[in-house]
């Protein structure tokens, strides 16, 4: 049987830093109501990295030890 290997930890590191410096460009912003398209685009953008950190970090916590 093939053992898969566990993704190393910096690869989660470095989906959560383009999930946070997206995140804090867009909360650079002055008002809500000026934000553009491309702003959405990027919150959404951070959220997907956020979600795909999250995901990593359960997936790599709750897989049994072989």
């Amino acid at each position: 049987m093939s053992s898969r290997k566990r993704p190393p930890a910096a690869v989660f590191i470095s989906v959560l830093t383009v999930g946070l410096l997206g995140l804090h460009s867009v909360m650079q912003r002055p008002q809500f109501e000026s934000y553009r398209t491309v702003d959405v685009i990027q919150l959404v953008a951070s959220g997907a990295c956020f979600g795909a950190a999250f995901v990593g970090l359960l997936v790599t916590l709750l897989r049994p030890r072989a």
